[in-house]
């Protein structure tokens, strides 16, 4: 199974996620004004993408390309509401759907590249796909940094739920090509 329409899709996702995240931390710092605060916003978003890898599990084989269209259209819409966020409840609430979101693109990415690599060769595949998710992650954080110093921390927010709605999209066209 050829598996390049995967490394391209989780790459933008993996630029959209490091684009932000270095300065989404700065960000809940200024919204939760301590770090037990930004702790707790921490532990729901790591708790609900545990919570949600064993609801999943049961159900991933079957549903594995939708889960990945589903987490990020989900990040998308978190990217789109962090720049509206006013309140702290509302940042637990974000960090509950990224968490989810989280372990859905994590296990979606897992399954696809186990079923578009064979058992006693998957090295060099793993390789390549580490590779090019690695190179998008360090340029995500140069380029958020040029933009942060150039536009706003909304429109990192805004440029990421862009990136994460085209790799949604990109799984979406895979997944619906590879079924005619």
């Amino acid at each position: 199974m050829e598996i390049k329409w995967l490394i391209r899709s989780q790459s933008i996702v993996t630029l959209a996620a490091g684009m932000i995240y270095p300065y989404y931390l700065l960000f809940l710092k200024n919204l939760g004004n301590s770090y037990s605060k930004y702790g707790l916003a921490f532990a729901v978003f790591t708790i609900s993408s545990a919570l949600a890898s064993q609801w999943l599990g049961a159900r991933l084989d079957r549903y594995g390309p939708l889960v990945l269209v589903l987490s990020s259209l989900g990040m998308t819409a978190a990217m789109l509401a962090f720049p509206w966020v006013g309140s702290y409840f509302w940042v637990i609430v974000l960090q509950l759907l990224m968490g989810t979101c989280s372990a859905m693109q994590k296990m979606g990415e897992r399954l696809l590249l186990a079923d578009g690599s064979q058992s006693g060769v998957r090295g060099p595949v793993l390789a390549n796909y580490q590779f090019w998710t690695s190179v998008a992650s360090g340029f995500a954080v140069l380029i958020g940094g040029y933009l942060l110093d150039w536009l706003t921390i909304n429109a990192l927010f805004y440029t990421s739920a862009l990136l994460y709605a085209v790799s949604s999209w990109a799984v979406w066209k895979h997944r619906t090509g590879s079924r005619q």
